[in-house]
């Protein structure tokens, strides 16, 4: 497993980051196999963990903290904040009052005295930037967290608290969270020129958008609706009578020709797509049980050729994304309408 240095941190991660978000009720809902995933992949090589509060209401931060007992020293450990933890509204956003309370929930849960990444995980419009970041710099001073980071902030917000960094002595954001797929390529326009002009580290999630390009998908047969939490959550990403999911099956099912040409599995090439990009230092992979994880620890260390890249551009331009809604990001302006209306 190749390792990278994270922004300018000096802190060396493997090329795959280890998402737990599908550790717990969400996902595998079995703590001991969670546990047993999360020792192989680190037996592997991989030696960045990526978590968040919210994934299973803490339980993720429990099974990740459980596998990493005697082992904590050599792993980087990440986790975010911002999610909603319960009903009160106070229970969540980046607010120092939350945040200073929510880090310690999270040291508690993941059984540590320290994180290593603690990372923001989506803008609050309620909240300044400077609270947040006056927070966050409290937190590295008093010695709870080593860095802090951004996930799934668009360029002009990255961009803003950069400054208000500079300009108000806090610590600053040190890496980006982005989602990032041969479908979803819309953060190459903005957001990692931005990220390599502030010499950010850049782990990306979403690798295989969702599951479009896991090999699953060949045809519209193959794409069920008609339950399970993808009815309720993810229809909106998968209904192909949408003319955004359409292109995403003429992409998915060019592409599956591009790999087996390449002698490639689909996944191994939506991976190494990633780490091609000179902004990415990590690519978080999320497997649910141990077959996948094996399948795709596979494609460590595969490079694409230029030939191979150029025609991924010709399938899916640079700067696209397929379906707008995989940015998972929604300008505040474009969904509050007091925002546009006197």
């Amino acid at each position: 497993m190749q390792r990278r240095i994270l922004g300018g941190t000096g802190i060396s991660v493997s090329e795959f980051a280890l998402g737990a978000m599908m550790f717990g009720p969400l996902g595998n809902d079995d703590r001991d196999d969670g546990v047993r995933i999360i020792h192989r992949a680190l037996d592997a090589g991989i030696n960045f963990v990526d978590t968040a509060d919210i994934y299973s209401a803490g339980a993720s931060e429990e099974i990740v903290g459980q596998a990493l007992k005697g082992r904590r020293d050599d792993v980087v450990l990440a986790t975010k904040a911002h999610g909603s933890m319960g009903p009160d509204p106070n229970h969540g956003g980046n607010s120092r009052r939350w945040l200073v309370r929510e880090v310690e929930n999270s040291l508690r849960r993941l059984g540590t005295d320290h994180i290593d990444l603690y990372q923001i995980h989506r803008p609050d419009p309620a909240t300044d930037i400077d609270e947040t970041l006056g927070a966050l710099t409290d937190l590295v001073r008093a010695g709870k967290v080593r860095a802090v980071g951004s996930s799934t902030f668009p360029a002009e917000l990255i961009v803003e608290a950069q400054w208000v960094s500079e300009r108000r002595g806090h610590v600053r954001f040190r890496t980006e969270q982005p989602p990032y797929s041969i479908l979803a390529r819309g953060i190459e326009a903005a957001v990692l020129p931005t990220t390599q002009k502030y010499g950010m580290g850049v782990l990306t999630w979403g690798p295989l958008s969702a599951g479009w390009l896991s090999g699953r998908y060949r045809s519209a047969e193959d794409i069920d609706l008609t339950g399970g939490n993808r009815s309720r959550v993810e229809r909106h990403k998968f209904d192909v009578s949408l003319p955004e999911n359409a292109r995403k099956l003429q992409a998915v099912t060019e592409l599956a020709k591009l790999a087996d040409e390449a002698g490639l599995s689909l996944p191994h090439l939506a991976l190494a797509f990633v780490l091609s990009h000179p902004a990415i230092t990590s690519v978080i992979i999320g497997p649910r049980t141990m077959d996948h994880l094996e399948s795709l620890l596979t494609g460590a260390g595969t490079t694409l050729t230029a030939d191979i890249l150029d025609r991924i551009d010709e399938i899916v331009p640079p700067g696209t994304d397929l379906n707008p809604g995989d940015s998972y990001y929604t300008p505040p302006s474009l969904t509050d309408k007091a925002l546009r209306r006197r």
